[in-house]
């Protein structure tokens, strides 16, 4: 909320304008930050940061994740923003896992539907992928780079599966679902649900309770990969 919420003008003017070599750590991000409320779960800063020219967006899915988007960020040359949450995560990356700064990696291989996910979503859609593979086969794509967006992954998987479901604890207007839908509307027009915040501030809560409420769990994802599906 607070970076790059409280600072957007600065960062737009004396970082993405500028072009300069500045890396952003948005810490807190989501609504599971729990009991601090509306005030401080940033549900808006991926839509605020990938609208900069110049900038990039990374939302790590773990910690593995997390310390490699840092190295990589210290390689990079330009504007990085990474988004990072407070809860602990289950690790479902291993130290050894390459990882780039915008590539996308597919997770799980699958032919009827495609869930692209960023930051804890990712597990959530692993976690319905295997809810749903006795009837269902699901792509899961950790798409931890939101911009810029690997435009031909998403294609790809789009292709295959002709249906897509997107995942973030964000909202939904402005980020990755967002993201995704301008690029397919544009090369390869598919069906698409979206599972995000629906145009909503958080609210104080326990974090598990919040994620619930608001969707953002994979009973969320598997009821949208089955309305694609009819």
């Amino acid at each position: 909320v607070f970076s790059p919420g409280i600072n957007w003008g600065q960062i737009r003017l004396h970082v993405a304008y500028a072009n300069s070599n500045v890396k952003i750590i948005g810490a807190h991000a989501g609504i599971s930050v729990g009991p601090d409320g509306a005030t401080h779960q940033a549900l808006e800063d991926i839509a605020l940061m990938r609208v900069l020219p110049n900038m990039t967006v990374v939302a790590p899915c773990d910690y593995e994740e997390c310390r490699k988007a840092v190295v990589e960020a210290s390689k990079f040359k330009g504007p990085v923003y990474i988004r990072f949450g407070r809860e602990k995560l289950p690790l479902i990356t291993a130290k050894n896992n390459s990882f780039k700064i915008g590539k996308a990696e597919v997770l799980k291989e699958g032919k009827d539907v495609a869930i692209i996910a960023c930051g804890p979503l990712v597990y959530e859609a692993l976690v319905a992928a295997e809810e749903l593979k006795k009837k269902i086969s699901v792509c899961v794509v950790n798409c931890h780079t939101i911009k810029p967006l690997d435009e031909k992954t998403v294609i790809k998987v789009a292709k295959k599966c002709k249906r897509i479901v997107t995942a973030e604890e964000h909202q939904i207007k402005g980020g990755l679902g967002s993201a995704v839908a301008e690029v397919l509307s544009r090369d390869y027009p598919v069906p698409i649900r979206m599972v995000g915040v629906k145009d909503k501030f958080g609210e104080s809560g326990k974090p598990g309770q919040l994620m619930n409420k608001h969707g953002l769990t994979s009973k969320e994802i598997v009821r949208c990969v089955k309305a694609l599906l009819k």
